[in-house]
């Protein structure tokens, strides 16, 4: 139910979604992220799961429906975490899709972020029998729905709400990684960044803001 309720709250605010390829069962998703509307759209085409920022965990009814939708979260920024956060990623891999934002923030989609590989350690173990999948966020206006920067979570809720017409995505779900991609999770990472910065027609920006 959680991913129904989400792709239906992305309707509500004007989300209109066309999808090419196909999402595989049980993948690792690795995408692009510009808004909180990603999860919506994710969630609702794929009923897909998510890895989260923990900062999310402090938000009371934020929480209570991450947690509806078995959401793993992590703190990024503590190196010392990293195995421990390998370990719910392991862990939550299922037939359902997991969801990775490599870039680690959002962008105004004019560029695509570096991709951090820390957490494909996870699957690095796995590589050939767990599908990893890129996946390419294509949103017409970009610019007008990203949040990122300094704007407060609320204001760019209320900002989307606030805009009229629809907000038109195309979800493009590539092919699966193979080959020599899947040596390790820097190649993994690597050749993921790449094949969305084509789909998209976006430059590399050269460093996280």
């Amino acid at each position: 139910m959680p991913p129904i309720f989400l792709g239906l709250m992305g309707r509500v605010v004007g989300l209109r979604i066309r999808t090419e390829g196909e999402p595989q069962p049980g993948a690792l998703f690795l995408a692009n992220h510009l808004s909180w509307l990603d999860i919506l759209a994710l969630a609702g085409t794929s009923r897909a799961i998510f890895v989260a920022h923990s900062g999310l965990a402090g938000h009371g009814g934020l929480k209570w429906l991450c947690d509806q939708n078995d959401t793993v979260f992590i703190t990024r920024d503590q190196r010392n975490s990293v195995a421990g956060q390998v370990e719910q990623v392991r862990a939550a891999l299922s037939d359902r899709p997991l969801v990775i934002f490599p870039e680690g923030t959002t962008d105004d989609g004019s560029a695509l972020l570096p991709f951090r590989s820390s957490l494909l350690s996870a699957v690095e173990p796995l590589a050939g029998q767990v599908p990893i999948q890129p996946v390419a966020l294509d949103y017409r206006d970009a610019k007008d729905i990203s949040w990122f920067g300094a704007e407060p979570g609320m204001s760019n809720v209320r900002r989307i709400l606030a805009r009229r017409g629809r907000i038109e995505l195309t979800i493009r779900f590539l092919e699966p990684l193979s080959g020599d991609t899947l040596t390790n999770r820097k190649t993994m990472t690597a050749a993921a960044q790449q094949a969305i910065a084509r789909a998209l027609r976006l430059p590399l920006a050269t460093q996280i803001p």
